[in-house]
């Protein structure tokens, strides 16, 4: 056999075994979403007939599952914890479900939390959100550890993502440490892992911001107040969801006063952070808000305090429209700017010496956070406009 036989025989050799090499590093195939009630029965088995956790009572508190993307309680969060209870009582009688307040947490319990949120099943960042993602994990606190995981996907048809009242009528989002917290323990973790200490921080005041959270959707706005400026005094209480709690509670009291400076506390958070988002909607492929006075009433109130605040720092700003994901690429980038540009035109109109602080640009729906185009209260957020601190 001659040299270059050989070589030939090699180089087939060699592109055979890198053949075979490519397929078997193939990325698995995405898994199947089934139906909404079957995804979360698959992942919640798993999370407790699998947790390695000892003794034969355990104490378990839920702290409230979220959407993942926007950081909100929806229907189907609310759904999927009642679902859970029913769950854990009838299939997992070692698991005892205590409320989620401070006397259960002095216990030590184990804390279920929980994400549901909308993706594309291809894994395609830009491509349309088909499927919904469920993540549930449970956190000893003993331990000062993770136990179990249980993860599915379920179909998005015949899902309700509205998000309860509190979310629903928040004016604004801003990215907050607590929710960041709260995912990382649900999707950030491996079994073994220690839980963030960040996260176990903040249980104790997230307890009383769910107490008031749930004293607002009953419209008992007093207890809500005091629930959200008890849980701002504590150890990780200065969130976002007590500014914002706090806000709605005055504006359902009519206490102008508080309402003005609760807002105004929002803007400056949102400015440190050097992104706030706004929810101000507007009527379909136009640049007029909505004409629902229960929703406009508050906006000038809201742009006179981004105004003020934004000068008072001296901020120059960055308005940026954005939409859902319907219609057409390049008409919803074009409406997205319009409605940025009018945002701006009413800054300038009160604060007129701000012109050359600001700027109007427009995403259309390349920046969704939800991402389904239900066009809805549920992705409501996607039709955001977002005020960005840039450099002057």
């Amino acid at each position: 056999m001659t040299g270059l036989v050989r070589f030939k025989i090699a180089m087939i050799g060699l592109a055979l075994l890198a053949g075979a090499t490519a397929v078997g590093a193939q990325t698995p195939p995405p898994p199947t979403p089934v139906p909404f009630a079957d995804a979360l029965r698959k992942a919640a088995d798993d999370l407790f007939g699998k947790a390695t956790v000892p003794g034969d009572k355990i104490n378990l508190v839920i702290d409230p599952l979220i959407d993942a993307a926007s950081g909100a309680q929806s229907a189907a969060t609310r759904s999927m914890q009642a679902t859970l209870m029913e769950m854990v009582k009838a299939n997992y009688p070692r698991f005892t479900v205590l409320p989620f307040d401070s006397e259960a947490l002095a216990s030590k319990p184990v804390v279920l939390v929980g994400t549901f949120t909308a993706v594309n099943n291809q894994g395609v960042a830009d491509g349309p959100r088909d499927a919904y993602r469920i993540c549930l994990t449970l956190a000893d606190l003993k331990s000062n550890s993770v136990v179990s995981k249980g993860v599915s996907r379920a179909r998005i048809e015949g899902v309700d993502t509205t998000p309860t009242p509190y979310y629903r009528d928040s004016p604004l989002w801003a990215k907050d440490q607590a929710t960041d917290s709260y995912i990382k323990v649900c999707q950030g973790t491996k079994l073994g892992d220690p839980i963030d200490p960040g996260y176990v921080e903040k249980l104790t005041a997230n307890a009383l911001i769910n107490d008031g959270i749930l004293a607002y959707e009953t419209q008992h706005f007093r207890e809500a107040l005091a629930f959200y400026r008890a849980a701002r005094k504590l150890p990780g209480g200065e969130q976002h969801r007590v500014r914002i709690g706090t806000y709605l509670a005055a504006s359902k009291l009519s206490r102008r006063e508080d309402m003005v400076d609760a807002f105004g506390d929002l803007i400056d958070y949102g400015l440190a952070t050097d992104r706030l988002m706004v929810k101000l909607l507007f009527k379909p492929g136009t640049t007029q808000f909505v004409d629902d006075r229960q929703i406009t009433d508050p906006y000038p109130m809201w742009l006179s305090q981004i105004a003020t605040r934004s000068r008072q720092k001296g901020a120059c700003l960055e308005i940026v429209g954005h939409t859902s994901h319907t219609g057409m690429p390049q008409v919803n980038e074009r409406l997205s700017t319009l409605r940025a540009q009018f945002v701006m035109d009413l800054l300038l109109t009160g604060a007129p010496d701000n012109r050359g602080r600001m700027i109007a640009t427009g995403r259309g729906f390349k920046e969704n956070l939800v991402g389904t185009g239900k066009d809805d209260a549920s992705d409501a957020l996607d039709r955001r406009v977002e005020f960005k601190v840039i450099g002057c």
